[in-house]
C-alpha cells in the first residue's frame, strides 16, 4: 500500500505496527516542515498513541506556544505534526476546530482500542477507507486500498450515474461500491472492539452576515483577511512557487506574497496554436508577473501533448474524471524545481460560484420580491440550474445505459437536498445556500481531489490559502448582497485587491481556461474516441447502450449535431475503466 503511494512522499517513509492489536500504519513523507525532525509516524513516549499524517497545520506556531505555556514540551523545533499529536493526546478530536490549514491523519489508541481518522474542514487533503466484517483499511489514494486481493472493486452505479452529469464523484461515495471518502470537516472513529464506525461532523460551512459595515469597510476585511492568509499558508523549509493564472484570485494572491517581501517563481499556461489564442490569459499572467518583478515561465499546451499525458492523468485520479486538465502540465513544471506551489483554489466558490444561482434568484425575486432561499422546488431548481450549468440531464442518462430497468439516483436530487440542508442550517439567501452547495461538493470533490492528485502525482504539495480559516470567517460574515452580485460577481473581492493588480486586469473578463473539447473530439481526439467508443468495445462491456452511443459519434463527427457534454465525459470514462 505504501508503495503505491510513493509519489506523495519520495523523501523518506515510515512504518508502526502494533502486532498485539494487528494494526498497521504507514506514511511517505514528502518533507517541507522540519525537514531534519519530522519522520513519521510517531509514537508517544508511552507508546498509547501512534499517528500518520499529511498536510500542513498553518498555525502550528501558535499551537505550540498555547501548548508550551501549559508545560507541554516538545522534541522538535517546529514540526507542525508534533504539535498535532500533541494536541490529539491531550483534547482527543476537540482539537480538530482549532485547526487552520489542510490535514489527514490517523490515530491509533491502544488503550481504547480505537482508531481515529480526520480531514479538513474542505477536504483540501484526501482520506479514503474500506471496511468489511474484521478489516478497517484506509489511505490518502484509491489506488493504495486496491492493491490489497481482498477489496472489493466492483462499481457503484449511482456514482456512474453521477459523473455523467458532474464530470466527477460527488459526496461520501466513490465510483467503488465498497470504497468511501470521509467527509470533509469530519472524523471517523473505528472500535476494535465493537468493528464499528461512527462518522460526525466538527465543521460546516455557514453564512452568518454581520450588518452595518460599508463596502469600504469590508474591502479593508477582506483584503486584510487574505493578506494574512497568504503569509500563513506560505510557511515553509523550502521555496514556494506559484501557479499564476493570469485570472483575479492567483493575481491577487502574487501582488499580496510580493508586497510581503515575497518574490516566489510563477508559472502560467497557455495554448500553442494562434487559432486558440482567445482562451489564453498569459498575456494578463505576464503582466502581473512583470508589475511585481516575479521570475515568470510560461508553458504551452498542445493537443499533442495532452493526448500522450491522459493515461498518466488518469492513473493519477483513481476515478473518472471529465473536469479541467491543464493543471496536470502546470504541477508538472513546477515540480521539476520546487516541492510547494500556492494556487488561487477556493475563490470562485466564496465570491460568486460563478453566477449558477442568478435564475433562481431571478425567479424568487420575481415572485416574492426576496432573496430568501426556502421552498424552491425540485423543477425549478433542475430547470433553472442544473439543466442549464451541468452536462448530461437525468433524462438522457436512462437513454445511455443499456440496462433499461438501470435506476440510479437523480443526479439533480441529490445537489438539490444539499442546497436544502444549506438552508436548513441557516442560509437564508439563494447565494448563500448555492455557495455552500457548490463548496460542498464541486469544491470538494472535483476542484480539490483534481489539485491533489494532480499536484501530489508529481511530488508537489498544492497550498490553497483562500481556505484559510480566518479568511473564510472573515468572507462568511459578509452580507450576501454585498459578497457578490449578479452584474459583478467578484466585484467586492476586485476592489478589496485591486492595489496589487494591474489595471489591465481590474476590468478583464473572467475567461478561465477551457479546452476547445468540441473541436477536439472531431480532430485531435477523434482517433481515441473511434477506439475506446467502439461499438463492440461497448457491447462486451456491457454498461451503456451502444447503438445510442454510436448515433451521437456520427453526429457529432459529422457536424451536425455538438454532442460534447455526452462524449468528452464517456471517453474519459473508457480511458478509466479500460487502463
Amino acid at each position: 500500500m505504501n508503495g503505491a503511494q510513493f509519489h506523495r512522499g519520495p523523501d523518506g517513509q515510515g512504518a508502526f505496527q502494533d502486532k498485539e492489536n494487528l494494526v498497521s500504519l504507514a506514511m511517505r513523507r514528502l518533507a517541507i516542515l522540519d525537514i531534519e525532525g519530522g519522520a513519521q509516524p510517531k509514537v508517544s513516549s508511552d507508546g498509547r498513541f501512534a499517528i500518520v499524517y499529511n498536510g500542513e497545520i498553518f498555525n502550528a506556531p501558535e499551537l505550540r506556544q498555547e501548548l508550551k505555556s501549559q508545560g507541554v514540551t516538545f522534541t522538535s523545533d517546529h514540526s507542525d505534526t508534533e504539535v498535532l499529536f500533541r494536541l490529539l493526546q491531550l483534547e482527543g478530536v476537540r482539537c480538530l476546530s482549532k485547526l487552520n490549514g489542510m490535514f489527514s491523519f490517523a490515530l491509533w489508541d491502544s488503550k481504547e482500542r480505537e482508531v481515529i481518522l480526520a480531514r479538513d474542514r474542505f477536504g483540501i487533503k484526501p482520506l479514503h477507507y474500506f471496511k468489511s466484517s474484521n478489516r478497517l483499511v484506509f489511505s490518502s489514494e484509491i489506488k493504495s486500498i486496491l492493491s490489497l486481493p481482498f477489496v472489493d472493486s466492483s462499481l457503484d452505479l449511482n456514482s456512474v450515474s453521477d459523473y455523467f452529469s458532474l464530470l466527477y464523484v460527488p459526496g461520501e461515495s466513490t465510483i467503488y461500491k465498497k470504497i468511501k471518502r470521509v467527509p470533509p470537516g469530519c472524523y471517523l472513529k473505528f472500535s476494535l472492539d465493537r468493528f464499528d464506525l461512527v462518522i460526525k461532523k466538527y465543521w460546516s460551512m455557514s453564512f452568518q452576515p454581520t450588518e452595518g459595515l460599508t463596502r469600504v469597510d469590508w474591502c479593508e476585511a477582506v483584503r486584510n483577511g487574505l493578506n494574512g492568509a497568504v503569509k500563513r499558508w506560505a510557511w515553509s523549509d523550502v521555496p514556494v512557487a506559484l501557479s499564476l493564472s493570469g485570472g483575479l484570485d492567483s493575481s491577487a494572491i502574487a501582488g499580496l506574497m510580493a508586497s510581503q517581501g515575497l518574490k516566489p517563481k510563477s508559472f502560467s499556461l497557455g495554448f500553442s496554436g494562434d487559432e486558440d489564442k482567445d482562451w489564453n490569459e498569459l498575456p494578463l499572467a505576464k503582466q502581473v508577473a512583470e508589475k511585481w518583478g516575479l521570475d515568470h515561465e510560461e508553458i504551452f499546451l498542445d493537443p499533442g501533448s495532452l493526448l500522450d499525458e491522459l493515461p498518466l492523468m488518469v492513473s493519477a485520479l483513481d476515478e473518472p474524471y471529465g473536469g479541467g486538465l491543464p493543471s496536470w502540465f502546470v504541477f508538472q513544471a513546477i515540480s521539476k524545481q520546487y516541492k510547494v506551489a500556492i494556487t488561487g483554489t477556493g475563490g470562485d466558490e466564496l465570491f460568486g460560484n460563478y453566477g449558477k444561482w442568478r435564475q433562481l434568484e431571478a425567479k424568487w425575486l420575481g415572485r416574492f420580491g426576496k432573496r430568501n432561499a426556502q421552498s424552491i422546488g425540485i423543477q425549478s431548481f433542475s430547470r433553472k440550474m442544473f439543466d442549464k450549468y451541468y452536462y448530461a440531464p437525468d433524462s438522457q442518462k436512462r437513454l445511455l445505459f443499456s440496462d433499461e430497468s438501470f435506476s440510479a439516483r437523480e443526479t439533480s436530487k441529490f445537489l438539490k437536498d444539499k442546497f436544502d440542508e444549506a438552508v436548513g442550517r441557516g442560509a437564508g439567501t439563494v447565494r448563500d445556500a448555492h455557495a455552500i452547495m457548490d463548496i460542498e461538493t464541486q469544491l470538494a470533490d472535483e476542484f480539490l481531489l483534481m489539485t491533489d492528485r494532480f499536484s501530489m502525482a508529481h511530488s508537489l504539495e498544492a497550498r490553497t490559502p483562500f481556505l484559510d480559516n480566518e479568511f473564510v470567517e472573515v468572507v462568511s460574515s459578509i452580507p450576501s448582497e454585498v459578497r457578490t452580485s449578479p452584474h459583478d460577481l467578484k466585484g467586492l473581492l476586485r476592489h478589496a485587491v485591486a492595489p496589487v493588480l494591474p489595471t489591465e486586469l481590474l476590468n478583464a473578463p473572467k475567461r478561465g481556461f477551457v479546452i476547445p473539447l468540441g473541436k477536439w473530439l472531431r480532430n485531435e481526439l477523434a482517433e481515441m474516441v473511434g477506439e475506446y467508443l467502439d461499438k463492440e468495445k461497448l457491447k462486451r462491456q456491457g454498461i451503456f447502450d451502444s447503438e445510442f452511443v454510436g448515433a451521437r459519434v456520427l453526429e457529432h463527427q459529422c457536424g451536425k449535431m455538438d454532442h460534447t457534454h455526452l462524449l468528452w465525459p464517456l471517453l474519459m470514462f473508457q480511458i478509466w475503466q479500460l487502463r
